[in-house]
């Protein structure tokens, strides 16, 4: 045997030996790589080697300083970025480490850590859509199923109907497959079956309890059916296992935002930050937190920072837009101009973008331009959402032929009787915020925020429907006997247990589309007080119409659509105020801007309160507020605000014309 062939073998030997000590002894496996690069110098296997025994031994510096040294030297080595990701990962420098990530993936694209380590990183970056399809490489790449690979695959290309074929057919030979039964719940997720894919990730965890894909799946499903509590308990079983994930940190962040727990939520984020400090979008939820606090210059800062990291960023810009008090300066303007010119920018980025350019013409006075933005901006929101007028008004139809006072008199005495909830109903943008604001002052109240339970248990309730119309829930509702009309208001005060902070008597659930539901909330809690805010409906229209929502409120993005929905909404407050007289306390919101103490007196006699002046100085409440006039109501009442749709008036033809009676009556109800 020749002297290099002697040296080759016992190199390889060396070598063999140091891998097998770097799992259970990473310190003696980092000593035999030195004594190896000692003999043969820049010996990159072992130097590599060396590396990854110091990642395990904690000393992550010494790591990625020879890590670094490695991949300039092996730019087309997937192993070393690869190593090099994972110790970017634990030295919290998230950012890089997706960069390295994709680095590997593009230099091996079957290598199945990789994805999976990218699907965590671009998840808690924000990124869920490029999260999903690198979950579904990692699938495809690990899996030793060729069904499975193939559904992956059609999945990645979200070729839905092929991916469901081949998952159902592969679980009836074996339907104990518990990865084939996570996919398949995914796939019922993007098909918005969510029942069906709550079944089926139920049966995972039966199977499977430490199978923590299926878990994240299920806390996120559950996050967004607006079940808060079950999704923080799922949430946070995985974090007990892994608590470093940055998918499961950022899910959880997202949590306790949701039920009002700011200060744990920002601390996250914080951290998060410091792992992915060029990510917008993380910037952006932390902004929104910080928002919520009332931390108005932390908060501004942070949507800055968003913009630095993304000047193409447009919910960054009208998320400062929308803390309303706000104002953009000449740079703001030439960049959001110049921005909004490109042709590149997408559709999504341009609608925020619009919208942001209405609000500071606004604030210039230059009314027609400001109009032309928020025209430009709602028109091309609808051209990807459609919203359907009739169908409303044929639901509110339904509403008040299923919700009689015949049925209504016929269960009078069902319910829970809790005395805690103070529902404020209303149209977006009608002043529910300012009377929320106002009646949480009081010593006894607490403020919560737009709670979704009600719409929840309405979701609910239509699934157990043979018809997916969106009132179906009515009729489900009607056929409730005594019984079960209690035990959906003890659901309500259980779901809704989370989001109470204090020990007061009384909270408030101040969602303004909970008027749709007021049959419901009659029925299974009728010692709940509702109040309606109402504000001038061309006032009210406009202000949403100049809107972007977050999610929802279709029907906000058009001036015929909007004055319809607010001429449906009258119509079904008149039938209730008709078959439940006295039930709701109306509340103007013009006469609560001029006549304030004597409004917030007839608020509080209504929900058989004591008058309290705190409630007359309501923007001293330092309460977390999460609506667009979170900003505003921290201030004095603002009167010249009422009348500041009359600057587009000439505009409003089309909604004047829809609103006919409603408008020409206001603060009066027409005859319908």
């Amino acid at each position: 045997m020749s002297v290099e062939s002697e040296r080759s073998g016992s190199l390889e030997i060396a070598m063999s030996r140091a891998a097998r000590l770097l799992k259970a002894e990473p310190e003696l496996a980092a000593q035999q790589a030195s004594e190896i690069l000692a003999a043969v110098p820049d010996y990159p296997p072992a130097a590599l080697l060396l590396a990854t025994a110091m990642r395990r031994k904690g000393e992550l510096k010494s790591a990625l300083d020879l890590l670094t040294h490695l991949v300039k030297a092996q730019k087309n080595w997937a192993a070393a970025h690869y190593e090099y990701a994972l110790a970017l990962g634990e030295a919290n420098r998230g950012d890089e480490a997706i960069g390295a990530l994709q680095r590997v993936v593009q230099l091996k694209p079957e290598h199945p850590e990789a994805w999976h380590y990218l699907a965590d990183h671009l998840m808690a970056s924000g990124d869920a859509n490029g999260s999903d399809i690198a979950f579904n490489r990692h699938i495809h790449c690990s899996s030793q199923n060729v069904v499975l690979q193939q559904a992956a695959g059609a999945m990645v290309k979200n070729d839905i109907p092929t991916a469901e074929q081949l998952l159902k057919s592969h679980l009836k030979k074996q339907p104990t497959d518990v990865p084939a039964i996570r996919m398949l719940a995914e796939v019922a997720v993007r098909c918005g079956h969510n029942e069906e894919a709550e079944k089926l990730l139920l049966r995972c965890l039966e199977l499977a309890p430490g199978f923590d894909a299926a878990r994240y799946n299920y806390a996120v499903l559950l996050h967004r059916q607006n079940d808060s509590s079950a999704a923080l308990i799922e949430i946070e079983h995985l974090l007990e296992s892994d608590s470093k994930s940055p998918k499961y940190r950022n899910l959880c962040a997202v949590i306790l935002s949701r039920v009002g727990e700011y200060a744990r939520s920002s601390e996250i984020y914080q951290k998060l930050l410091k792992e992915y400090p060029t990510n917008a979008k993380v910037w952006l939820s932390y902004g929104h937190v910080l928002k919520t606090e009332g931390r108005q210059e932390a908060c501004i800062d942070a949507y800055r920072q968003s913009i630095v990291r993304d000047p193409a960023f447009g919910e960054a810009y009208w998320s400062l837009a929308n803390l309303k008090t706000f104002r953009f300066d000449k740079n703001d303007l030439q960049v959001m101009q110049k921005q909004i010119t490109g042709t590149k920018l997408s559709n999504e980025h341009r609608v925020h973008f619009c919208f942001a350019l209405g609000k500071a013409a606004e604030d210039l006075e230059d009314y027609q331009q400001s109009f032309d933005h928020y025209n430009e901006g709602n028109r091309l929101y609808r051209s990807d959402n459609a919203y359907d007028a009739e169908l409303n008004s044929t639901r509110i139809l339904r509403l008040k032929t299923n919700l009689s006072a015949k049925l209504l008199k016929k269960r009078a005495g069902s319910g829970c009787p809790a005395l805690d909830p103070i529902f404020i109903v209303g149209m977006p943008r009608s002043g529910s915020t300012l009377l929320e604001q106002i009646l949480s002052s009081h010593s006894a109240v607490e403020g919560t925020t737009e709670l979704p339970e009600i719409v929840t248990m309405a979701k609910d309730l239509r699934e157990e429907a043979e018809t997916d119309e969106i009132v179906a829930y009515a009729e489900v509702l009607a056929g409730k006997d005594m019984d079960a009309l209690r035990a959906l208001g003890e659901q309500y005060i259980a779901r809704t247990r989370i989001h109470r902070k204090t020990n007061k008597p009384f909270f408030i659930d101040k969602m303004p589309n909970n008027f749709l539901h007021i049959g419901m909330i009659h029925l299974v809690l009728p010692n709940a007080k509702i109040i309606d805010a109402r504000r001038h409906p061309l006032g009210c229209c406009f202000s949403n119409f100049k809107q972007y929502y977050a999610r929802g409120q279709n029907f906000s993005y058009g001036l015929s659509d909007m004055g319809r929905f607010y001429h449906d909404y009258v119509d079904l407050m008149a039938h209730f105020d008709a078959v439940l007289p006295g039930r709701i306390h109306r509340v103007i919101y013009e006469d609560t801007v001029k006549h304030t103490e004597r409004e917030v007196r007839k608020i509080l006699d209504y929900c058989g309160l004591e008058f309290e002046p705190a409630c007359l100085r309501f923007f001293e409440n330092e309460r977390p507020v999460r609506t667009a006039s979170s900003e505003q109501v921290r201030q004095p009442i603002f009167t010249a605000g009422v009348e500041q749709w009359r600057h587009y008036e000439p505009w409003l033809d089309p909604l004047k014309q829809v609103l006919g009676p409603v408008l020409n009556e206001y603060p009066k109800v027409p005859m319908f």
